[in-house]
């Protein structure tokens, strides 16, 4: 299976609603698909979201990026794997998103190319997974109620995003947490909307109301890592790194400071699967239990998470891939069953997506 072709094609979608946090507003989802195409007539999908503010990618640069990176590609054939991978990443540095989509189509292709699904090439067997879903900043009024919405279609865990005033983010999460049931289990996400001082603030204030969040994600801006540290000796709620952690280095000096209980894996932030199933190793060599998230993303990278999921279910035990149902519509074809809260992988070769 020798390269041929790669394309990049634009994937827009509308959302069920705006997706808002401390940092942004998303009124539809715009994501750049990358197609690796072989000379037996294979295709690889890839895919990668704009997201300027955390990764400093926009969709112009991604492709940009990946037509660097293309004549570097062509003609390769799929079986020279990991020279592919080490051409991808030493050839341009950052560009997180672009690799990761690069990376996701060829494992799609070497997973099909050896008539297996990716989970199961990648050593998993898991098939069955329950994610959460989030319910973006706004009113409280607005978030109680999207909150009960997302309880009746069946979701056990609400990822609540706050990072506005401690005030009202005090009185949102109190007022949330009284709404729904004892049974439901709330994540807190920030998007580094705080201080650290601030942080700790409000972890007080609702811990000495009887809550106690299954984790605080990334309360404080990524390179604050003091103010990380300085919540988690403080706090009875879990802290989680997301912008604070696009890899390998960066992890292992979080753990080694002990700066914080939990790290969240996105491929965005990788720059793809080999770097993610890096992490995971890593985080399981700490004894750190691991999140798998996404961007604002569709099916194809998305797709890509469950299965590294799958792959790393002994350290990965919690997922945020609730981007899929979080969309009103797309046109992408997935063998993958998206239902909500459940997620579930078959037999399908690859990634078992089509566009």
């Amino acid at each position: 299976m020798k390269i041929t072709n790669i394309v990049t094609k634009t994937l827009t979608a509308p959302l069920k609603t705006p997706f808002v946090t401390s940092l942004r507003r998303v009124e539809r989802l715009e994501d750049l698909v990358v197609m690796i195409e072989c000379d037996d007539g294979s295709i690889g999908y890839g895919e990668g979201a704009s997201t300027p503010v955390i990764t400093g990618e926009t969709m112009g640069s991604m492709v940009a990026c990946i037509d660097y990176l293309k004549p570097h590609l062509l003609g390769r054939d799929i079986a020279d794997f990991d020279t592919l991978l080490h051409l991808i990443h030493t050839l341009i540095v950052k560009n997180s998103t672009a690799k990761s989509a690069l990376e996701i189509a060829l494992y799609d292709l070497k997973a099909k190319s050896a008539k297996l699904p990716l989970y199961r090439m990648l050593g998993g067997t898991k098939t069955s997974f329950r994610t959460d879903i989030t319910i973006s900043l706004g009113e409280i009024d607005i978030m109680i109620e999207d909150a009960h919405k997302a309880i009746a279609l069946g979701y056990d865990t609400l990822k609540i995003k706050i990072g506005d005033t401690i005030e009202k983010d005090i009185e949102r999460i109190i007022a949330i947490d009284h709404a729904v049931a004892s049974t439901i289990k709330l994540r807190l996400d920030a998007n580094q909307g705080w201080t650290a001082k601030e942080s700790v603030t409000l972890l007080h204030a609702i811990e000495r109301q009887g809550i106690i969040a299954e984790f605080i994600e990334q309360p404080v801006n990524a390179y604050d890592i003091e103010g990380l540290k300085y919540i988690k000796e403080r706090v009875q709620t879990p802290l989680l790194a997301d912008e604070s952690i696009f890899g390998v280095r960066d992890a292992r000096r979080l753990l080694e400071l002990e700066a914080i209980d939990y790290v969240n894996i996105k491929l965005a932030k990788t720059a793809g699967i080999s770097h993610a199933l890096a992490l995971a190793d890593l985080c399981k060599e700490f004894g750190a239990k691991c999140m798998i998230g996404c961007m604002l993303e569709g099916p194809i990278s998305v797709s890509a998470g469950v299965h590294v999921a799958s792959a790393k279910a002994d350290c990965i035990s919690m997922l945020d891939l609730d981007a899929v149902s979080l969309l009103a519509s797309h046109p992408i074809q997935t063998e993958i069953d998206f239902n909500e809260s459940h997620i579930t992988l078959n037999h399908a070769h690859g990634l078992g997506v089509v566009w």
